[in-house]
């Protein structure tokens, strides 16, 4: 009755770090605290099973049960991936006989997600293709700031060096061809109704499977039987390449040679020297007490803290100061830095004076890397307990308090680009505004030429915008004007449509900002991919003239992209009058990729056509 069982392998962990090498595979107690346990019950029953004895291996932990009243379902679990390294052959025995294969792993643990998809997806991805086993990719807790459901933007990444992104576990499971589920725990709710549906779905279409070929089997196959030309699936969509960020450099650019656009000057307490410059945006910005001694008495409301440098020694106080008490001196500049009204902040703490380059590069860069700082100001000071002071005095500075959560994993969910948000379409030390359609929009230089090419050509030379406050902007509609700030302040951007996204593209190219005209490429191609086929048919949206555009805007990858989502859509777009508009090469190229291909539409209707003569000649002998 191999017919009535359905085989199902579980590959990887629930739990944080898996299993290592040299450990136990696993215990009855961890394995009921699994995944598959959890949705099996109690009916669940340990050990090889006579049906399967057979195939026994013992690196895989083997239970059954019954479900849908009399079929068996046998399980064999691995959590340990370095079965594939060690036993490679034996591994690809089981999963040979695997009509369903669960692959799992946990949000939080990120190093075990990169083994599986680096070091052994790649070599499941053809065995799975060339078998057609269904795929269920399950990712497993919850992320550290998660507040809700996970985020399907395809943009988003909150926990990037924590915890494994809700997209990057969906691209794993698109290489796959696997469907992908996000679990945040396994009570009854997640495992019974997300997982255990799915699993039932794939359960019920492997019986319909196999009582069709029973039946087959017992007949034997007719030569004279007519069956359907075989449809290839769609060629794979070329991916859309993005660069790294380049953020935390470019603000570090900014503190060693923004100095032109510099407003703040620090000077040491002791001898009155010159220490360095600064930009009192990015200060306010990062740090409360910086705003309190630059923008004056409007913003004295004291952050409620209880840092042990502010009971000691008095909080910031006692480590800066603004020169004579004035928060605003009109003292000359020097030729090398803009003309403009500058700051002077005295700095009293001795261990800061030393470091004060130091805390200066961690605050621009996001305030985020504390290890690094440390290890800067160990270098620095030579001292591991002056280090160690000036780490909790630089805490009360920028107002961040070392609690119980304060760990790797839950610092790094405050990024570097996170810093500069309140400043975004902000009034606060603004030094430029953009008049765009009759909007106001406030900005500030620093970040506009340290995040921008153009923008450092345009106010740094000799350009009417230098020495103008008020820069007009014309081509470009105030909705996208704002979403380009937007991304050179947060290093983010999410158009909230397909239209949107290629106006921002288009000033992406006005500006020369490549890194922001890929993300807008990967979100055009996100929002056309996640259209279904009636949809797709009768959208307003024209795919000629977005090609067309990109084309005209350099945007070569969403170019080739959407000549092969025209291809893969053929049957789609080649009815709609702008098809007409494509080029002979692109047409061309559209027709040699083209999905269903012209010779499996002729097998089509060749073997529609001996169906109908079949029926017709039963038909006459009846």
């Amino acid at each position: 009755m191999a017919y009535r069982s359905i085989h199902i392998v579980a590959l990887g962990s629930e739990c944080p770090g898996g299993v290592g090498p040299g450990e136990e595979i696993m215990g009855q107690g961890q394995l009921q605290g699994g995944l598959l346990w959890s949705y099996l019950g109690h009916g669940a029953l340990v050990g090889p099973c006579d049906l399967e004895s057979s195939m026994h291996n013992p690196a895989f932990m083997e239970y059954s049960s019954l479900v849908f009243g009399d079929v068996t379902v046998v399980v064999r679990d691995c959590p340990s991936w370095d079965l594939l390294d060690s036993d490679w052959a034996s591994v690809r025995k089981v999963l040979e006989q695997a009509d369903i294969l669960v692959i799992k792993y946990s949000v939080t643990d990120k190093l075990a997600f990169q083994q599986v998809r680096n070091g052994y997806a790649p070599r499941l991805r053809p065995l799975l293709r060339h078998w057609g086993v269904p795929v269920i990719l399950v990712a497993i807790g919850a992320r550290l700031n998660d507040e809700g459901p996970p985020c399907t933007c395809p943009l988003c990444a909150s926990d990037w060096s924590s915890c494994v992104p809700h997209s990057e576990g969906l691209q794993l499971s698109r290489d796959l061809g696997a469907t992908y589920l996000e679990l945040p725990s396994l009570n009854h709710v997640f495992v019974g109704r997300y997982f255990g549906s799915v699993l039932e779905y794939f359960m019920i279409q492997c019986l319909k499977h196999k009582a069709k070929e029973r039946p087959e089997k017992r007949r034997g196959n007719k030569v004279n039987d007519l069956r359907p030309p075989h449809l290839e699936q769609p060629a794979r969509l070329p991916p859309i390449r993005v660069e790294e960020s380049s953020f935390s450099q470019d603000m570090q650019w900014l503190l060693e040679r923004g100095v032109q656009f510099a407003d703040v000057a620090f000077y040491a307490g002791d001898s009155g020297k010159e220490l360095g410059w600064a930009h009192a945006a990015v200060l306010c910005a990062v740090s409360p007490y910086f705003r309190q001694l630059l923008l004056g008495p409007k913003t004295r409301e004291r952050p409620q803290s209880r840092c042990v440098c502010r009971e000691r020694d008095g909080g910031p106080n006692s480590l800066l100061s603004n020169w004579d008490g004035a928060i605003i001196d009109d003292m000359p500049r020097s030729e090398a830095h803009s003309t403009g009204r500058l700051s002077r902040l005295v700095v009293k703490d001795p261990l800061l004076c030393m470091c004060l380059w130091e805390t200066l590069m961690f605050i621009y860069r996001g305030a985020w890397e504390w290890d690094h700082l440390q290890e800067a100001l160990e270098e620095k000071l030579k001292n591991t307990l002056a280090a160690a002071q000036l780490i909790e005095r630089i805490r009360c500075l920028i107002g961040k308090e070392k609690g119980p959560r304060d760990t790797p994993s839950a610092r790094a969910a405050q990024l570097g680009p996170q810093t500069l948000v309140n400043l975004f379409n902000s009034p606060l030390y603004s030094d430029v505004i953009f008049m765009v359609q009759g909007s106001v929009l406030p900005a500030h230089r620093a970040v506009l030429v340290a995040r921008c090419d153009v923008m450092a050509a345009m106010f740094s030379g000799k350009y009417a915008e230098a020495r103008s406050r008020v820069v007009p902007i014309h081509g470009v509609s105030s909705d996208t004007f704002l979403s380009f700030l937007e991304y050179l302040y947060t290093d983010s951007c999410c158009p909230a449509s397909v239209l949107q996204a290629m106006a921002v593209l288009v000033c992406a190219e006005m500006y020369q900002v490549k890194r922001l005209q890929h993300l807008c490429e990967v979100c055009v191609c996100a929002y056309l991919q996640s259209m279904p086929s009636r949809e797709l048919s009768s959208t307003g949206i024209s795919v000629i003239r977005l090609l067309r555009r990109a084309k005209c805007h350099n945007a070569e990858q969403l170019y080739i992209w959407l000549l092969h989502f025209i291809a893969n859509n053929y049957l789609i777009f080649s009815h709609k009058p702008d098809f007409l508009e494509l080029s002979e090469e692109e047409r061309e190229q559209v027709e040699r990729l083209r999905w269903p291909s012209r010779g499996y539409l002729q097998e089509l209707s060749e073997y529609q056509q001996r169906r109908r003569k079949l029926r017709k000649s039963r038909c006459i002998v009846m």
